[in-house]
């Protein structure tokens, strides 16, 4: 489990050392590596996208301050843009942060055709966007309450309907193009890792200004600062990204953990130029069989075996003996992740506070076989969790207990008791008598179609009618955030390795963001509220515990599993190694198309 952060973050070597310099020169262009993504793309707009298969293609073009070792585990975070991790006051409410100098966004033609320096400057900008009505960011909540004068500038466009960017907030002191002063409202220790998650990339203002739409959105020409640049797109089907060839020079140069595997990523990698991927050539594929023949065919060399097709490639949680045999390399990891199931608490039929809503959420909840979905939706690659923090990050305890456990007639024997009586036909009614229907959502490929049908028997268990909304990722987050859903499952990964990061999925404050449950209860609130102002420990902890088990005790969700991930890369890959928070690690690894099995 990661460390949090201290007073002061330990003095790690800034990517620059572990990165080093190295001689100019573009890498091989006959280096392409070949993946997947399992859904479209949404925006490539950082303060938009939200979902993690766009966050891939992001990350590879925009740069944040701060990144994480590629090898360290637990996760360390490092500089990125940064020149050296910020310094911290003993309070934990100003931080000042060093810019590395001669950093540069692509040549553009929102900067005269030519490329133009990075400055602190764009991260306040960029930081700014997130908090303007008019672009509706979904990350806002990343700094709402934190920076001293942020959400007041926010608030008076509010009124005014015009965003004063040139307004200085009190907050974000700029001492010169190169050095920034962080002003917080409150103690605060997870900064620096919200300030690694892609949103708060910089972006150039000439760029929105040029190719932004009527909110200011820039969805498809994505400027930035990365180690790549996109080079083709077509829309849905095919992304490629070029390497950046004004990218600063770099020299891979990481150190092993614990993990054996380690040191032969090390050996195939210490010293060699960062990238050497020259290209990266991305298709998409909703559908699994179509992922699956791509990768054995080797028409792709990274591969993210999702669970139903485990069976394919897996025997007892490792390589089946005939792909080892072929060279297949596996990457295995319990993603800092969990997928959870919840009811609209705005909807009319299974929302609010009355304890009849409660005990039909509740019912519902335990008549659900969790188990049986690994198994069956997933192939075993799943673990299950009862805490709202997954394994792998901080503030997950492995000994809670949740109270909502599998028993399908105490489930039925508790809607008897609060009047969801069957009809005549063999369907519960609402308490008044009207019809009792429940519209779950999932997504329109064969794994959402699995789980509604696992939904069904859940629901036919409970003689309650169940209807099917079949939607593309896209239309489901769109709809999920105006609170038009009922239920679903829901997954979120952590967008940095503590427990705040899966709380505030339940704050108040947060509906129309990532509260899916559109949950708002004024203790919930309080708890978070006092739980965001403290360090990880024991005290943090104990409130978390009664969070949690208001979640329980309202009906609010069930928590469900974190799944496992499991990368396949072809022989031709070297260094690859999954790591728990980054999206992608096409900068870290190579291509040697001479390898064979024996490697």
């Amino acid at each position: 489990m990661p460390a949090p952060l201290k007073r002061k973050l330990p003095v790690l070597a800034c990517l620059a050392g572990l990165l080093a310099a190295t001689p100019a020169g573009a890498a091989e262009p006959v280096k392409v590596l070949h993946t997947i993504l399992p859904a479209a793309e949404t925006s490539f707009d950082p303060a938009i996208a939200r979902d993690l298969y766009t966050g891939h293609v992001n990350e590879a073009i925009f740069e944040t301050l701060y990144t994480y070792d590629y090898l360290a585990r637990p996760v360390k975070l490092a500089p990125q843009t940064a020149a050296a991790l910020p310094e911290i006051a003993a309070d934990g409410k100003t931080y000042t942060i060093h810019l590395q100098h001669g950093i540069y966004f692509t040549p553009d033609p929102a900067f005269g055709g030519k490329r133009r320096e990075l400055t602190v400057a764009d991260y306040v900008y960029a930081w700014k966007r997130l908090f303007d009505p008019r672009l509706a960011s979904p990350h806002s909540w990343l700094l709402e309450g934190k920076i001293v004068g942020l959400d007041q500038l926010a608030a008076d466009a509010g009124r005014s309907g015009k965003f004063d960017y040139d307004r200085p907030v009190a907050g974000l002191e700029q001492l010169d193009r190169y050095t920034l002063r962080i002003h917080l409202t409150q103690t605060d220790f997870n900064l620096g890792m919200i300030l690694a998650y892609v949103p708060l990339a910089a972006v150039a203002r000439e760029v929105v200004a040029r190719y932004g739409d009527a909110k200011g959105e820039v969805a498809d020409h994505p400027v930035g600062t990365g180690v790549y640049q996109l080079g083709q797109w077509v829309r849905g089907s095919r992304i490629v990204l070029d390497e950046n060839p004004g990218h600063r020079p770099m020299v891979w140069n990481f150190q092993a953990g614990d993990d054996p595997d380690d040191q032969r990523i090390v050996r195939q990698m210490r010293g060699k130029k960062v990238p050497q991927i020259g290209r990266v050539e991305i298709t998409v594929q909703l559908e699994d069989q179509s992922r699956w023949l791509s990768f054995t065919s080797g028409a792709a060399d990274l591969f993210w075996l999702d669970g139903p097709l485990a069976p394919k490639a897996l025997l007892d949680g490792a390589l089946r003996p005939e792909l080892a045999a072929r060279g297949i390399q596996l990457s295995r990891l319990i993603d800092p992740e969990i997928t959870y199931y919840y009811w609209n608490m705005q909807d009319p039929v299974l929302g609010g506070q009355g304890k009849e809503k409660i005990a039909l959420r509740r019912a519902i909840a335990m008549a659900h076989n969790v188990d049986e979905e690994i198994r069956l939706v997933w192939n075993g690659q799943a673990t299950p969790v009862h805490y709202p923090i997954p394994p792998g990050v901080v503030g997950h305890d492995p000994r809670y207990r949740s109270l909502l456990q599998y028993d399908p007639v105490l489930a039925n024997q508790l809607l008897d008791r609060y009047g969801y009586k069957k009809g005549a036909d063999g369907w519960r009614t609402l308490p008044d008598g009207k019809p009792l229907r429940v519209r779950y959502t999932s997504r329109n490929e064969a794994s959402g179609v699995l789980l509604a049908e696992l939904w069904r028997k859940t629901y036919n268990a409970l003689s309650i009618h169940m209807d099917n909304d079949r939607l593309i990722l896209g239309d489901i987050m769109q709809a999920e955030t105006q609170c038009k859903l009922q239920t679903r499952n829901f997954q979120w990964i952590a967008d940095f390795p503590d427990g705040d990061n899966f709380m505030q999925l339940f704050y108040g404050p947060n509906v129309h963001q990532n509260n899916a449950a559109c949950y708002q209860d004024a203790q919930y609130d309080a708890w978070y509220a006092a739980s965001h102002a403290l360090p990880a420990g024991p005290e943090r902890d104990a409130l978390y515990h009664q969070m949690a088990r208001s979640i329980e005790v309202n009906g609010v969700a069930l928590m469900g599993y974190a799944r496992y991930r499991n990368m396949l890369a072809q022989p031709a890959v070297l260094g690859y190694k999954k790591h728990p928070i980054l999206h992608q690690e096409w900068p870290y690894i190579d291509l040697d198309r001479s390898a064979g099995p024996s490697r």
